[in-house]
């Protein structure tokens, strides 16, 4: 009696584990891709995310420039770069095409190139250093070489720091990092930059002169920065990577007269006034202008702001592709430019506005426009969980409006801030918080919904919604908190290709059957040991 009970139990609980089938998604296939280290942080931080969806992707952080080259040789399925082909590259004279691979453009994030320095005094490290776009010009071309340089103590409204000599650490591979750099300062300071240059424009290459150090990828040049035989030397990177090191950066002046570094809030700010190329029937559609953003005056803005791009290939014919790479591809960007979005901040970027955001979208369209098995359902712009949006309003960007003001300490006429805060790496293993139960508060554009559930805990600086919030002036900045405060990252969500939600369905059925199991199972048990007989039925 006992082991006919058991075994429709064991059926039944079988049927309703098993459920009604998947629905059927297309296929995927790993791809790979190179390029751009000033974004990898980013690249590789998404990468860590999808792959438990099934998503196989790999990232080499070459540089923009081989980046661009790999995918030109079809070597890759995809490239990143800080900036767009340049036809003939002017200091190697070798051609930077695309080499007749279809291709499109495609915003993957915003971010600041930054300054990370190491400075010692009394053996302690100064973290509250101020430089001029000006000053930081003369440093990398060698006409200010020790730390007591008047022009220095004038940035920090007369502080005066010991004599020291500066050491610039510069990138020695082709860097959109370099490129970013030269064109400020080719820009707002070209009779600076074109004598050391000894010609107009911005490089990739940064000419390693006198007693600069030359360091492959953004990986090379902060690890010198923070390395034990460094002091006094000062390098650039993307923000990220001196937040990672838990080393500070300089504040660098802005044309409103503020001292601001390259947190999300200032990045977005100051990319408000970037001028991005809107002509679709242009091979440089969505690449940006940045020669406003150098000169905004708003006292928020951090100057050194820029965006960088993803090459993905469009021919229906690319050699390389099938339609499970497409897949891949596509469903990574997807997730990349949303829910990926709400983990730029704390590591270091700023997320995509809402119109570079559509723009993205109607780029990853031409995967399917390329194959129409790709499948492209299921995403809308207003559900693109970015948090910079503010539903139904595109053309605002909630990132930039809830900027906060610059502390008066960071104004040029003012002291230096306290150096109270330390910038401070994300402790949390593959930026994944524990979840805690409680109620689930959104607010988008007015509305506001709530719902039972289990929540992620929400990043410093973040509204319940997982929008950054309001950070008045004077206070941390998620990006920057008092030393020995872990900066929270938010939790990515999972793609629709991963696992099937439990429903009440199955639930339901399964409760009914376990109940059922405990009521009748035990009075057999009971009977059978009452009888004496432990032996197995057969």
């Amino acid at each position: 009696m006992l082991r006919p009970v058991l075994v429709v139990l064991g059926l039944a609980c079988l049927s309703v584990g098993v459920g009604a089938p998947a629905q059927a998604t297309a296929s995927h296939s790993p791809i790979s891709g190179s390029g751009s280290s000033w974004s990898s942080n980013a690249v590789n931080q998404w990468v860590a995310d999808v792959e438990p969806n099934g998503l196989q992707v790999v990232f080499t952080a070459s540089g923009s420039a081989i980046g661009r080259k790999d995918f030109a040789n079809k070597t890759t399925d995809f490239g990143v770069s800080d900036i767009g082909y340049q036809g003939t590259d002017r200091l190697t004279g070798e051609q930077d095409t695309s080499q007749g691979r279809a291709y499109v453009y495609l915003p993957i994030v915003a971010g600041g190139t930054a300054f990370p320095y190491q400075l010692k005094v009394g053996g302690q490290l100064v973290r509250n250093l101020r430089l001029s776009g000006l000053t930081l010009a003369k440093i990398f071309t060698n006409q200010i070489s020790n730390w007591n340089d008047p022009a220095i103590t004038k940035d920090n409204h007369g502080k005066a720091l010991p004599s020291k000599p500066i050491i610039p650490v510069v990138h020695s591979e082709g860097s959109g990092s370099s490129a970013q750099f030269t064109k400020y300062l080719d820009t707002v300071y070209p009779n600076v930059w074109r004598p050391f240059f000894g010609a107009s424009g911005a490089t990739e290459y940064f000419p390693r002169k006198g007693g600069a150090i030359a360091q492959n990828g953004s990986d090379g040049v902060m690890n010198y920065v923070a390395s034990d035989a460094a002091d006094g030397s000062i390098g650039y990177d993307e923000f990220s990577y001196a937040l990672g090191k838990n080393f500070p950066v300089a504040k660098v002046e802005n044309a409103g007269g503020y001292f601001t570094q390259p947190t999300q809030y200032n990045v977005a700010v100051a990319l408000t006034k970037a001028k991005i190329n809107t002509n679709k029937s242009s091979p440089n559609y969505l690449l940006q202008d940045l020669s406003s953003v150098y000169t905004y005056t708003d006292r928020r803005t951090y100057p050194l702001s820029s965006y960088s791009y993803m090459i993905i290939p469009t021919g229906s014919n690319d050699p390389r592709m099938t339609t499970a790479k497409r897949q891949t591809l596509a469903d990574y960007l997807y997730y990349s430019i949303c829910d990926g979005q709400k983990e730029m901040g704390p590591i270091g970027y700023s997320p995509l506005p809402i119109n570079l955001a559509q723009a993205s979208f109607d780029q990853i369209a031409k995967l399917k426009q390329a194959d129409n098995n790709v499948d492209l359902t299921k995403r809308s712009i207003s559900t693109c969980g970015n948090p910079t949006f503010i539903a139904g309003q595109p053309n605002r960007n909630y990132l930039a409006e809830i900027a906060p003001q610059p502390p008066a300490c960071d104004a040029a006429t003012s002291d230096p801030c306290a150096a109270g805060t330390a910038l401070v790496a994300n402790p949390t293993k593959n930026g994944r918080l524990p979840t805690v139960p409680g109620t689930s508060t959104g607010t988008t554009g007015g509305s506001t919904s709530s719902s039972t559930t289990s929540r992620a805990v929400a990043p410093s600086g973040t509204s319940p919604g997982g929008s950054p919030a309001p950070v008045q002036a004077g206070s941390t900045d998620p990006a920057v908190a008092p030393a020995g405060q872990a900066v929270a990252q938010a939790v990515p969500t999972e793609l629709s290709a991963g696992r099937r939600p439990v429903s009440s369905a199955v639930l339901g059925p399964l409760a009914v059957l376990l109940l059922l199991a405990a009521v009748v199972v035990p009075p057999l048990l009971s009977r059978r040991l009452a009888a004496g007989d432990t032996s197995p039925s057969r």
